[in-house]
């Protein structure tokens, strides 16, 4: 079975009952994404208490292999054994990656029975968020240039532009890139890059 037909072989609630079962979150402190996905009020986040007693516990690793470390599938099953043993546990991931749509490594969204759901659209798009910050981001690089390109008033030096543009994926052959080749009309030739989106949480 691939993890995508796990995933798909999945019942699942949907967010409004699950965020007020589990967590007591009322619907009205949710903003939906279709059934199954929610960001969560600002407001309501402002306006929790200190809880004493309280534990945050960051799984990470540090070195990378071909099938991932397993940081996810640790994350899930942590966060569902301490719920088991009736603890309240929530669990905060980051942006997941688009191995498990192509039937590679675990990705962002855990893998095997340990994953979140749904797995397919967490991992392609999710809330849309990431295409916001990328689209703002490369704006401001595209007025950096343009500045750069009508008379440089700022005085811009050019040797020592660094505000590359991003991608949501780990793409190699962006890295380390020569831009502003064919011309004066397509800005100055200079080395340049792309780094990977990550946005804050």
């Amino acid at each position: 079975m691939t993890k995508i037909e796990v995933a798909h072989g999945a019942t699942l609630k949907p967010i409004t009952r699950l965020a007020s079962e589990r967590l007591g979150i009322e619907a009205g402190q949710l903003e939906p994404y279709g059934h199954f996905k929610a960001k969560l009020s600002l407001e309501y986040l402002s306006e929790l208490k200190p809880r004493p007693g309280s534990k945050l516990v960051l799984v990470s690793a540090m070195t990378p292999t071909p099938a991932g470390e397993g940081k996810t599938t640790v994350t899930i099953g942590l966060g569902d054994a301490l719920n088991r043993i009736g603890k309240s546990a929530m669990i905060c991931l980051r942006e997941p990656s688009l191995g498990p749509c192509f039937g590679m490594k675990g990705g962002g969204a855990g893998g095997g029975r340990t994953q979140v759901a749904p797995m397919e659209e967490i991992n392609l798009h999710f809330t849309g968020d990431f295409h916001s910050i990328s689209l703002a981001h490369n704006l401001l690089a595209a007025m950096v240039d343009n500045h750069i390109h009508h008379q440089n008033r700022l005085d811009f030096d050019l040797r020592r532009v660094s505000w590359k543009r991003v991608v949501d994926v780990n793409d190699r052959a962006l890295r380390k890139i020569v831009v502003g080749l064919g011309g004066s009309a397509n800005s100055y030739p200079r080395e340049d890059g792309f780094d990977i989106l990550l946005p804050l949480r």
